[in-house]
């Protein structure tokens, strides 16, 4: 997740570069400025060059303000800008862009698609129906159907925000409306989920739902208000209405921590704490502490115990000592 987050920074850093370059180049077939209307037009194969980043489209204007300032750079028409470093190469195309040369803000919409390559290879893909970067904050928003993608990392919102300091790295990711988190055969899904990358942690918050495929193929699925994972010790925490379901294994509680396999990041051992349950068939165990092992399978209940098992008999007869 870290590198999908990296690789999407140095993705929107393009647009700091239009920002501060000392050079504005633009071509085109015609050009035309009429001062009723405030704007210097471009047709025809126009081309704007600022540094490493070139914009290509088949028409432009630039706002001019009263005091004769360039304001607002808008191309049409399917507009391509990229930048190519060394064997990087970065573009963006939406149906409309915009830069703004006052406020610093960079707006793409329609259609909107920012790409990073190494070599011919796509690392990372971004669609959302609008995406805009202000340099100022160093905040990049993306908003509506927003699915990222970075090898078989992907991602999907409604709405995306990413925000870098003032070196362009990464400081944090928020995901939210119907978020999804994909990998592989494991996919979380919340209302909202954040990724700081000082500590590395990745948090759902709301309506939490995890689920992963075990070596066996066996299902683990587990449900909570709040779920918190740290990637650099693959370790898993939910609470509030924890629920786990493994195999014939359904376990409840107020909160859990999962422990991977050593070497591994797949979640091996549940230690529920509070008052929790393990169910498995007819029998419920109810504990202070249970600890769930997938592999071998096996539970653990301490403190206060207390099994109920269900629908002993067949519902007429009583159990009684045979007096």
């Amino acid at each position: 997740m870290k590198k999908l987050l990296l690789g999407i920074v140095s993705l929107i850093l393009i647009t700091g570069i239009a920002v501060n370059a000392s050079d504005l180049i633009i071509e085109s077939k015609n050009q035309t400025y009429h001062e009723e209307d405030n704007k210097i037009k471009f047709n025809g194969d126009v081309k704007v060059t600022v540094d490493d980043l070139k914009v290509v489209g088949d028409s432009a204007d630039v706002n001019v303000t009263k005091d004769q300032k360039l304001d607002t750079a808008t191309f049409y028409d399917k507009p391509y800008a990229f930048e190519i470093k060394k064997n990087k190469k970065r573009e963006v195309k939406a149906n409309i862009l915009k830069v703004s040369l006052i406020t610093k803000i960079i707006h793409a919409e329609g259609d909107t698609q920012s790409i990073v390559f190494e070599g011919k290879t796509p690392i990372v893909v971004i669609n959302s129906d609008v995406q805009e970067y202000d340099t100022k904050t160093g905040i990049m928003t993306a908003t509506g159907s927003v699915t990222m993608k970075y090898k078989d990392i992907e991602t999907l919102s409604n709405f995306a925000e990413i925000t870098t300091d003032k070196n362009g790295d990464l400081k944090k990711l928020v995901l939210t409306g119907n978020a999804k988190v994909k990998q592989e055969n494991n996919e979380s899904f919340a209302d909202k989920f954040v990724y700081e990358a000082k500590t590395e942690n990745l948090t759902a918050y709301g309506n939490t739902t995890s689920k992963a495929i075990m070596d066996d193929g066996s299902k683990l699925t587990l449900k909570s208000s709040f779920q918190e994972y740290n990637q650099k010790k693959a370790i898993f925490n939910a609470s509030g209405n924890v629920r786990i379901w493994y195999q014939d294994y359904y376990a409840v509680g107020p909160k859990v921590t999962l422990y991977p396999t050593p070497g591994t990041t797949k979640p091996n051992e549940a230690y529920f704490t509070g008052r929790s349950s393990i169910t498995q068939g007819v029998r419920t165990i109810f504990a202070d502490r249970i600890k769930m092992t997938m592999t071998p399978k096996s539970f653990d209940a301490q403190g206060n115990t207390r099994t109920v098992i269900r629908n002993i008999g067949n519902g007429d007869d009583n159990m009684t000592l045979g007096l």
